[in-house]
């Protein structure tokens, strides 16, 4: 009897998250949805994760590796029987410091569960761990391929200009300590793949990692979720972002001022505000000396449905963030049938091109400026809108996310 071909035969594959639920960011969303659409292929999916746990499709095994995930729980809910294990102590002391080790400990315990395991997986996927644990997997000799979305060191350094505290600009320090390992372990990959060609430059600048060693592969969006709902009516001068919301990254403080000078001339403007900021933190006290208690609408851990109705309800999405590894919001709210500004942030210019208004990062005046346009213009709203559906249909389906991702597997298991 004749053989399959190679490239009909399923694959078993390993996607591996230090965390992976979908409010913990785009790594989340990642695993969810690559996980869910390689096995719409046939594939036979294990998502292997640390707390907080994934959201998977039924199809997908979900493995769970257990932490102390103090991030979610607080020192406080540690009890001795717990610090039995180094690793359970590394994780303890990292917290009380003021540290991450999330990153550190999670390779540990994947190195650990694959012993004996090594011939149950064609393929072993990890999603930004970028950890001694994970490297240890190559060097047995089995196939990996690594996805960074970007290096974090752009968080860091955008986080540290933005703070005048020296004892806070310490305390980011010390969290972004698991850089020494990445910047470590992710020139020694030798397959790594990334969401755009701007993150591909910057961890080739940032973390070393040979050019020749990093392949493009855009994200998807799911476009059976996120799409317009036209009998629901926008709200005029109604604006959404998607943000964490004290993170500098994002860019909403460019935002929060862009609004304020709006709000002479749109006396009805809000914004809606998927993300929470920090009780006490510098986005609720910027909100609070702009005056725009009012005008500020946040809310947090929202269903992607509830979502996909505060877009329908927004005549203009935002899109202010310094720097994006990609920029899933802006490829959500194109999906969504919403007109788009966004910056030009890393990745942003190359995802959005010409389906939105793309004005510099940083620039609040020009923020303003691009909303007044849209505010004022219902030919260029629907236009914008119209482009941004194009673009999604043609650019970002999950469908061919996984197609590309399957034959860069069997790319990667030939060269072993």
């Amino acid at each position: 009897m004749s053989q399959p071909p190679v490239s009909d035969v399923p694959l078993k594959i390993a996607l591996l998250g230090y965390r992976s639920a979908p409010h913990s960011g785009g790594q989340g969303i990642y695993l969810k949805y690559l996980s869910r659409s390689l096995a719409r292929r046939g594939h036979q999916v294990t998502v292997i994760s640390g707390p907080p746990y994934p959201q998977l499709d039924p199809e997908v095994t979900l493995v769970r590796l257990p932490s102390l995930d103090l991030y979610e729980h607080g020192l406080k809910s540690i009890r001795p029987r717990q610090l039995l294990s180094r690793l359970e102590c590394v994780e303890w002391f990292s917290k009380l410091t003021g540290g991450f080790a999330e990153p550190y400990t999670f390779g540990e315990r994947v190195k650990k569960w694959f012993v004996g395991r090594e011939s149950e997986f064609d393929i072993i996927h990890d999603n930004q761990t970028i950890a001694d644990g994970t490297l240890a997997l190559q060097h047995r000799g089995l196939p990996l391929v690594t996805t960074i979305h970007h290096p974090i060191t752009k968080d860091y350094r955008v986080a540290l200009a933005s703070e005048p505290r020296w004892y806070m600009r310490l305390l980011i320090h010390r969290w972004h300590s698991f850089l020494r390992m990445q910047k470590r372990v992710a020139p020694q990959l030798q397959s790594v793949v990334t969401v755009s060609g701007a993150s591909a430059k910057d961890i080739s600048d940032d973390f070393n990692v040979d050019r020749s060693a990093i392949s493009v592969m855009h994200l998807g969006v799911d476009s059976e979720l996120f799409r317009p709902l036209p009998d629901k009516e926008r709200e005029s001068h109604r604006l959404m972002t998607t943000a964490s919301a004290d993170a500098p990254l994002k860019g909403l403080s460019v935002l929060l001022h862009a609004i304020a000078s709006l709000r002479p001339d749109y006396p009805g403007i809000r914004l809606t505000l998927v993300g929470r900021p920090k009780p006490g933190g510098d986005t609720e006290r910027l909100i609070a000396s702009l005056g725009l208690e009012r005008v500020v609408e946040s809310c947090n851990g929202i269903s992607h449905e509830e979502m996909v109705q505060k877009y329908a309800s927004a005549s203009v999405a935002v899109v202010p963030s310094i720097y994006e590894g990609f920029g899933l919001p802006a490829v959500e709210a194109m999906a969504c049938g919403v007109p788009l500004v966004s910056t030009d942030g890393g990745a942003l210019a190359e995802v959005v091109e010409d389906a939105g208004l793309v004005v510099s990062a940083g620039d609040a005046k020009a923020l303003a400026n691009a909303i007044r346009r849209l505010f004022e213009d219902d030919d260029l709203r629907s236009e914008y809108a119209s482009r941004g559906l194009s673009r999604v249909e043609q650019h970002f389906c999950w469908n061919r996310c996984a197609e590309r991702m399957e034959a860069y597997y069997r790319d990667r298991m030939a060269a072993c």
